[in-house]
């Protein structure tokens, strides 16, 4: 672990020796109270000038609780805690970070044009709703083609069921989905499996149950708010060992866990008037632990700004993120799919809204968004392709909804397959939410709590792919996945690699992706009724992919498998058609 940053919690060493060290500036004594056959209380020493407390002790054990009782009257569990003993409210637990061995020593990271991520929340995924369940799962990801799993946030939250946006121990893994060296364990095998692991974590979130950290210290500010509670502090006094608290957060799940990337939520709300922003600081420290490890190491950022500044490197006033979400892709492709024009979606429903995130992943780069009532976005510097991660469904977006409906449950089955073209055949990194990769239909429903229960079991996985429409939107899956990892024209993500541009006043999007000698031609049609594109080029075009073929369950081609010049190509409702052009020689 990285030691530019002061370290907190129970930091358990090979010799038995443990050092506990909390941050407490504003408290009078800070002890100690280790739980074994008897209660033993410890008096921590107060360091110069910095506001943390600590005491070394000998023969400490993994497994071992304690609590710390500030000012000789209030008993809080640890907020650096790495496992609680049964709730958010109850003894901080002492667990070993050397119990488990990796055997991934050959596994150095993947590169972001390798990126095709699988988001899953651990609760949901499988019906025991674990770690070690999960794990057994990821050979069906990895026959999939998928390249690194995202999983939504697993640290403590209160409770038994949650998204996990919810957690308050953000170095602890919740009870429910199992241990560290189960948590070791999955990853350790993604990896075998040549699959990275990204975990989504949330740095910004204050006002929830079990959230003790200012019995400790000032950890938010009134400074700024959100949703009536104060935010994080991470740019009013002493905010610095607040800074510190997230950053090692981060660097444990990256180094010890050998976690491959971070997600992190709503950076939007995470309020920083620094000089040098956190997320700044933050990608500096992930960069120093790729040196240090020769691993590489992610951070994808998800705002809700159009703001370039994440992905710019710091050279240029950014942030140095690896990526972005893309949400205003989804928006674009998602309204045009099922005509919904509410709420966010009414910025959006035309077919040039789509060319756009195709061209420049964000469609609001300072123009007015009807929606906000205001200007909206930034022109990007650099939109390479691979700066972004784009989906058809998420977590979010799927479970904002009030009924939590899959975009299965509002459009045909045509419309499935067109919706997986064009994220899978788009050059941005793509992103599959769990179970849509056979047309899942249960919801994902909000649920945070044990009144939630219902919403919980209704929101897990059915796995059912041996129905024909579900094999088959699976087997498209596979084709569309190792299309793009193996075919050069689609592994280019510069910009000037990429033409796209609407035939005519026809829903008809028509996307040419050049690599060399290697052009494909790419035909979304998003009409309901079959339209016609006409090609003009000299050059003649071999089919290579048709979502309408009887193979992938659709209602039969109309398109050619070879075209001249000048020949129509004949596309179905709501399908999509991929022809490679042949290169005349010199």
């Amino acid at each position: 672990m990285m030691t530019r940053y002061q370290q907190q919690g129970a930091l358990l060493k090979a010799n038995g020796e443990c050092v506990f060290r909390v941050w407490a500036p504003f408290r009078k004594s800070v002890t100690l109270l280790l739980l074994g056959g008897e209660e033993v209380a410890y008096p921590l020493t107060a360091e110069k000038d910095s506001g943390y407390w600590s005491t070394t002790l000998q023969g400490v054990t993994d497994g071992m609780h304690y609590y710390y009782l500030l000012d000789e009257h209030l008993q809080r569990p640890d907020p650096a805690s790495r496992r609680q003993e049964s709730t958010v409210h109850h003894a901080s637990c002492i667990t070993d970070p050397a119990s488990f061995t990796f055997t991934d020593q050959q596994w150095k990271g993947i590169s972001p044009e390798d990126l095709i991520i699988y988001e899953i929340h651990i609760g949901t995924f499988t019906p025991e709703g674990t770690f070690r369940a999960a794990r057994e799962r990821l050979p069906a990801l990895e026959a999939l083609g998928i390249t690194a799993i995202e999983l939504m946030p697993v640290c403590q939250f209160a409770g038994d069921m949650n998204w996990g946006y919810d957690g308050v121990y953000p170095f602890a893994l919740h009870n429910r989905y199992g241990t560290a060296d189960d948590f070791k364990a999955l990853i350790n095998t993604a990896h075998h499996l040549g699959m990275a692991v990204i975990l989504d974590v949330a740095f910004c979130g204050s006002n929830t149950e079990g959230n003790y950290q200012s019995d400790f210290g000032p950890y938010f500010t009134q400074k700024y708010t959100a949703k009536g509670a104060p935010g994080v502090n991470l740019d009013d006094a002493w905010c610095d060992p607040v800074r510190d608290f997230y950053i090692q957060n981060a660097l444990m799940w990256l180094d010890e866990f050998h976690i491959d990337g971070l997600r992190m939520d709503t950076l939007h709300g995470c309020q920083d008037n620094s000089a040098q922003h956190f997320v700044w600081e933050l990608s500096e420290a992930v960069g120093e632990l790729e040196q240090q490890t020769g691993n590489r190491k992610l951070l994808i950022a998800s705002t809700d700004l159009n703001d370039p500044r994440y992905t710019n490197p710091v050279s240029i006033g950014g942030y140095g993120c690896t990526a972005q979400w893309a949400d205003e892709f989804h928006h674009a492709l998602h309204s045009l799919l099922t005509g919904e024009t509410e709420g966010c979606y009414g910025d959006f429903g035309e077919l040039s809204h789509l060319v756009r995130a195709f061209t420049d992943a964000f469609v609001y780069t300072g123009q007015y968004s009807p929606f906000r009532r205001r200007k909206f976005g930034r022109q990007l510097v650099d939109s390479d392709a691979r700066h972004f991660v784009v989906f058809a469904q998420n977590h979010e977006q799927t479970g904002r909804r009030k009924k939590g409906e899959r975009l299965g449950t509002l459009v045909s089955f045509e419309a499935l397959k067109l919706a997986a073209s064009a994220v899978m055949l788009s050059p941005f990194i793509p992103l599959l939410f769990m179970g849509e990769e056979y047309g899942e239909t249960s919801p994902f429903l909000s649920f945070t709590a044990m009144s939630d229960a219902g919403a919980f079991r209704r929101s897990r996985l059915r796995w059912d792919i041996t129905t024909a429409p579900n094999a088959a939107l699976l087997a498209c899956y596979r084709f569309l996945i190792a299309f793009r990892k193996h075919r050069p024209a689609m592994r280019v993500t510069a910009k000037d690699a990429l033409e796209i541009h609407p035939v005519g006043q026809l829903p008809l999007l028509a996307i040419k992706r050049t690599s060399g000698q290697d052009t494909v031609l790419i035909l979304l049609n998003f009409d309901k009724g079959i339209q016609t594109y006409h090609h003009v080029a000299p050059t003649p075009l071999k089919k290579i992919f048709d979502s309408a073929h009887e193979m992938w369950n659709g209602p039969g081609v109309k398109a050619a498998d070879e075209i001249l010049e000048n020949e129509p190509i004949l596309l179905q409702p709501l399908s999509a058609v991929v022809y490679e052009m042949a290169h005349h020689e010199e």
